[in-house]
């Protein structure tokens, strides 16, 4: 069942190309070629292959169906399928995630800068939610099972949160080849060079203290 329901998801995703935020491709495709001089050279995007040296192969990825390694101190992990995995994204302005849960695993606030995301539950229960722009900062959230289907709207911040006594799988369409994540907490309080403590602590209400802890722990992890 989880199987079916998988390549309906993937099936949905793929149909929702029209959708996306990126440039729209003023040609069939455009296969990010990696190994050419001129990706050296800052572009919206990657320098394309020539179409008479593309294969299948530049529009494949293999090992979706492989759970993720969610032993860590989240207990999740995020596999993205962008084009860094599949050069044939490449303009296409769409791609996709696996996103594996252990019981009570967090895939922590984050944003994606460039993506609307389309979440849908593969296996398990999943309490997500989204954070509204200031001034209301609104949090709209809900729990979602096997089938259910949540939008996370263009940079706003949001989360899931594995709420059952199982793993969770949840597979993740997002409006942009190359969507990008900013991870709040990681990026405030693990930032290289580190954020002065005296702006976070004006800015979180708490003593430089706490803020120093928080930098400390945060940039291990970021710079390991």
């Amino acid at each position: 069942m989880a199987s079916a329901m998988l390549i309906v998801v993937l099936l949905a995703m793929a149909s929702s190309v029209v959708l996306a935020s990126d440039p729209s491709p003023l040609q069939d495709f455009c296969v990010a070629d990696k190994a050419s001089p001129g990706t050296t050279i800052l572009v919206n995007g990657f320098v394309c292959k020539n179409p008479m040296d593309v294969n299948a192969e530049d529009f494949f990825f293999s090992g979706l169906n492989k759970p993720g390694n969610t032993d860590n101190r989240l207990g999740s992990n995020v596999t993205a399928v962008n084009v860094n995995k599949i050069a044939g994204l490449n303009t296409l302005g769409i791609s996709l995630a696996r996103i594996d849960f252990a019981p009570y695993g967090l895939n922590p606030p984050h944003t994606h800068p460039r993506a609307t995301e389309v979440l849908t539950v593969i296996e398990g229960t999943l309490l997500v939610g989204f954070v509204t722009s200031n001034p209301k900062n609104r949090l709209i959230f809900k729990v979602l099972n096997a089938g259910d289907v949540f939008v996370f709207p263009e940079g706003l911040i949001h989360f899931q949160f594995n709420r059952g006594h199982k793993n969770a799988v949840a597979i993740a369409g997002l409006s942009s080849q190359n969507p990008g994540v900013i991870t709040v907490a990681n990026a405030v309080f693990g930032s290289n060079p580190k954020i002065d403590d005296g702006i976070l602590a004006k800015a979180f209400q708490v003593d430089k203290k706490v803020i120093d802890y928080l930098q400390s722990q945060f940039w291990m992890d970021n710079n390991n």
